[in-house]
């Protein structure tokens, strides 16, 4: 007597298998896309990174290397987490202290972003010559001088010129002239940041 053949397994118990098989596939495919991605990303991202440690060396040659990624990293990291385009506040401590962590002016301005000492205290900043604790003060203090002017997201030049008239002169200024004040100084701070910031962004910097 031959022994009995096995049941034949169902249609729809192998149709299930082979969907069962096919998502399993498609969901390895994701996952290898989502990591190749993510490498890519990591690449750009310490691509551009190089870049600003490059620029910030090329404003400070007297930095080391070192030094270079270190501001860069903070400039990057204070740039995203208040909203902002790195570049913008690349161009922004280039004009105010050259990347001169030391720096300090005639009115008593301090470090990187150029801090006025009540500023500092206003925004809680400790230690205004520390270069993480300054960028951050700084990158602070221009996103709250671009909300003011109603620039949320994406600002205009516009704004960006109302904001860093804010930043040169004091919010006070800028309200009582309705506008950028008519300083010489600030007027020549904003065109100088205005060409460093359209520049690195590549476009044609603004009249």
């Amino acid at each position: 007597q031959q022994p009995a053949k096995p049941a034949a397994r169902p249609a729809a118990l192998r149709v299930t298998r082979r969907r069962t098989l096919r998502q399993a596939l498609r969901r390895r495919e994701a996952l290898r896309r989502g990591r190749s991605r993510q490498t890519l990303l990591a690449s750009r991202g310490l691509d551009l990174l190089s870049q600003y440690a490059a620029a910030v060396r090329w404003f400070n040659p007297r930095l080391t290397d070192t030094d270079a990624w270190r501001l860069a990293r903070s400039i990057t990291w204070y740039s995203y987490r208040y909203g902002l385009d790195a570049r913008l506040i690349m161009a922004v401590i280039a004009v105010e202290s050259n990347f001169n962590t030391a720096a300090v002016s005639s009115k008593g301005a301090m470090g990187l972003g150029q801090l006025m000492p009540g500023t500092a205290s206003g925004l809680g900043v400790a230690n205004p010559w520390s270069p993480e604790q300054n960028i951050e003060g700084a990158t602070r203090l221009l996103r709250g001088h671009l909300n003011q002017v109603g620039a949320v997201q994406a600002p205009t030049w516009d704004q960006i010129r109302l904001a860093l008239a804010c930043y040169n002169a004091g919010a006070g200024a800028v309200r009582k002239y309705k506008g950028v004040p008519p300083y010489r100084e600030t007027q020549n701070y904003i065109k100088k940041v205005g060409r460093l910031y359209y520049q690195m962004c590549g476009l044609t910097p603004p009249e």
